[in-house]
């Protein structure tokens, strides 16, 4: 690949950022139109009641209220699809019953804050006003929120039609076989973890405006993740086509997966746009989105590992119980199972035995978050590998060593039928202790000590799987003025995607990226779409945007060999001309586009699907010293070293892993959603819910080494999640390596706030 001024592996800055900075984003808020109605929620106090209205008319006869919506208004709705039963299903699991997820209940609530009325009037305040003068009598019932009690005797069963809180069971591995290798360990090691639930906070809430176009269509702008898969949700569950809706999403101030879901509001204000023949607008407030957004994590595990006398490892046994909440959200039952494959981590181990149970509680929905079961794998094979190393007094860095699969090995299919491209775990490893000066840290710990104070260090050398989800459309065109347009059915969140994508055309006609314009979000310009979420806009994007440009560029060459009278091999592209190898005969791609037909300068490709996974992975360093007296934990070293195949744009990429660094170390230092035994969320706003900032971290070292994955053309492997998949071990790993060293502490579950070290020091040394 040869090296460009904008080209593939240059720093370049983002050129979506100067609209951003300077005010002129176009954010959902941004779109609404003037006239606009304004709609809230009526929201339910209760985790578990039934209800029934007991006066619906004083609200709605309220100054300036159009309409009061509950179920019997909108019965005729379809349910919300669960996309992730189907997935599972599909994958040889099995079938799941899926609950009714109606648009509104009925006449029975099962989370606190579920949405019960819809209330849309001229303004925000009027809304407010008349939702509160909505008269609801509630009967309060019996309430479960953990996943462990759901299971017991006794526990209030959520769905009666089911029968059961288990929603659904899933296995991977051979159990047979990994018995018979626990039968003849010479050591077993057990760890229990909780991996706390999240709530995703991203910088911009979400929002929708629901308008009818001239043609009579329905149009929806909306803050999300993906638009081609909202106005298919959409579509079902109004029983329209979905070539009567037009979906679009402008710029998106943070996703994180949570923004991928269908919501009440969207389909709701369609609904009322529909029977009023005015925009409706609804805009998340925080407490809304503390509320109501799909949250995160929330899994209880309990992992085995089976031993040989050298530590070698031979069997691994995981069950899960992983909480759904109270209704089954649109991927939520493929979380655990996508996570499934990943238990096995970057070791090999000859047999494994994974088991997942998907668990309704009265919680609040939870659905795909940065990672979406593979930070789950990750944390609890790196927090095991370093509960062996305590059990058998090895090192964690040898313990690592002595179990992973070598690189020679590739591809490897680990025993939860996982085929791993490419790597090199111990290459990756190697090189991160060094720059971590690994070997220094004992003189650190000691002067750390003569300070008060105490230190850990903790490795995590994680793997995911990416790149795979849905079919990808894309369209490159050179325009009459000589710049190209691309359409891909991606869809940025923050990401850069209009300078990433521009410098995948720009390696192939050397342009500068200001005159290559991506357009992503708009539903009427693709047939299809895959929205971004885990991490697939490179992996799968990237090739098709690759692909449309290269056959563009055949079709320029084409078409300048005839002008300059020329071979089309001797032609080349550079800074807006086509010239001849050699000579100083050329031609302005704006004077080619001009005799060009218009067939010719448009290239196409539809539902491209990478043929399987891609496998980033890395080691993650980090150093932190804790202060006995408080509790607190400071992380003061962190190193990365990466293996993402190839290298787009190692500007932003190093952007990505920070952002995921911070919000993996996020969960594991502080934050934390809790529901109390009744259901009420004790966490619902950030005097609370606890977020980090820059001054809880140091300044990152990280570097790449990396291998190229075979899966497709550009060698890439996604990079969005990683961050936040190795980081949360790395760091846990680090709390209790120091809690070990000085006090003997071995459990300690995230998040590791102040509080909890300090209350885990005091009850050791009481």
């Amino acid at each position: 690949m040869r090296p460009l001024k904008f080209g593939i592996g240059q720093p370049h800055i983002r050129v979506e950022d100067p609209p951003l900075v300077t005010g002129k984003g176009r954010y959902v808020s941004d779109l609404i139109p003037e006239g606009a109605l304004r709609a809230v929620f009526v929201r339910s106090p209760h985790a578990h009641a039934k209800f029934k209205f007991t006066d619906l008319d004083t609200a709605r006869r309220m100054p300036g209220v159009h309409l009061v919506l509950t179920h019997d208004d909108i019965a005729q709705l379809a349910p919300f699809p669960c996309l992730g039963a189907l997935i599972v299903h599909m994958h040889g699991g099995p079938k799941i019953w899926v609950p009714p997820y109606f648009a509104l209940p009925k006449d029975r609530v099962l989370h606190v804050g579920e949405e019960v009325a819809f209330v849309v009037a001229d303004t925000v305040e009027q809304a407010r006003d008349a939702a509160e003068a909505v008269g609801i009598e509630w009967e309060p019932l019996p309430t479960v929120v953990d996943v462990r009690d759901a299971l017991k005797p006794g526990a209030p069963v959520l769905w009666s039609e089911h029968g059961s809180n288990e929603a659904y069971t899933l296995e991977v591995g051979d159990k047979d076989e990994t018995e018979k290798a626990f039968a003849s360990a010479h050591k077993i090691v057990r760890l229990e973890v909780v991996n706390q639930r999240l709530v995703a906070n991203y910088m911009e809430p979400r929002g929708v405006v629901a308008d009818t176009d001239a043609n009579g269509r329905l149009e929806l702008v909306i803050s999300s993740q993906g638009s081609h898969a909202q106005r298919h949700y959409i579509a079902e569950m109004m029983h329209m086509p979905k070539e009567k809706i037009r979906v679009l999403a402008h710029d998106v101030g943070g996703g994180f997966g949570t923004k991928g879901s269908p919501y009440r509001d969207y389909v709701l204000s369609a609904f009322a746009n529909r029977k009023l023949g005015k925009p409706v607008a609804w805009i998340s407030d925080r407490t809304d989105h503390f509320l109501s957004d799909c949250q995160g994590r929330d899994n209880f595990t309990v992992a085995e590992m089976a031993l040989d006398k050298e530590g070698r490892f031979l069997a691994l046994k995981v069950d899960i119980l992983a909480n759904m909440g109270s209704y089954l959200s649109i991927v939520a039952p493929y979380v655990p199972a996508l996570g499934m494959g990943l238990y096995p981590g970057v070791y090999k181990i000859p047999h494994a035995y994974i088991r997942a149970r998907g668990i309704y509680t009265h919680t609040h929905t939870v659905d795909a978050y940065r990672g979406a079961g593979r930070p789950e794998a990750a944390y609890l094979i790196e927090r095991l590998v370093d509960e062996i190393a305590r059990e058998t007094s090895l090192a964690p860095d040898e313990v690592r060593r002595r179990n992973f699969i070598a690189k020679s090995e590739m591809p490897y299919e680990n025993p939860a039928h996982k085929k791993y491209d490419s790597g090199d775990f111990a290459g990756h490893l190697a090189r991160a202790q060094d720059v971590a000066d690994w070997k220094g840290f004992a003189q650190r710990a000691a002067e750390t000590k003569q300070r008060g104070k105490i230190r850990g260090v903790g490795l995590s050398s994680y793997i995911e799987a990416c790149g795979m989800t849905a079919p990808e459309d894309g369209r490159v065109i050179l325009e009459e003025d000589g710049t190209f347009t691309v359409h891909i059915g991606t869809l940025a969140q923050g990401q850069g995607h209009k300078t990433t994508y521009a410098q995948i055309v720009s390696q192939e006609v050397d342009l500068p990226l200001e005159q290559i314009r991506i357009e992503q979000g708009d539903s009427d310009e693709l047939d299809n779409g895959g929205g971004t979420v885990g991490s697939r806009s490179m992996p799968t994007g990237g090739p098709v945007v690759r692909d449309c440009t290269q056959t563009v560029v055949v079709n320029i060459k084409e078409a300048a060999a005839k002008e300059l009278e020329a071979d089309a091999d001797k032609l080349e592209l550079s800074d807006g001309l086509v010239l001849v190898a050699g000579t100083n005969r050329t031609i302005s791609l704006a004077a080619l586009a001009k005799k060009m037909p218009k067939e010719k300068r448009v290239a196409e490709v539809k539902n491209y699907m990478p043929p399987y996974y891609t496998f980033p992975n890395g080691t993650h360093v980090c150093e932190v010293e804790i202060d006995p007296d408080t509790g607190v934990v400071e992380i003061v070293r962190y190193t990365v070293v990466d293996d993402f195949g190839v290298t787009l744009n190692p500007l932003l990429l190093e952007g990505q892993v920070h952002g995921g660094i911070v919000q993996g170390a996020g969960q594991a230092l502080m934050e934390n959603a809790v529901y109390s035994e009744d259901g009420q969320l004790l966490t619902a706003s950030f005097m609370d819910y606890a977020m980090p900032r820059a001054s809880d971290f140091p300044s990152f070292y990280f570097e790449t080494r990396n291998v190229p994955s075979p899966v497709n053309p550009l060698g890439l492997k996604g990079a969005g999640e990683a961050g936040t998949i190795g980081s949360t071990p790395a760091v846990m790993n680090a709390v209790l390596d120091a809690l070990h060293r000085e006090y003997g502490i071995q459990k300690l579950d995230m998040p590791a706030s102040p509080e909890r070290v300090w209350r885990a020091i005091h009850a050791q040394a009481h």
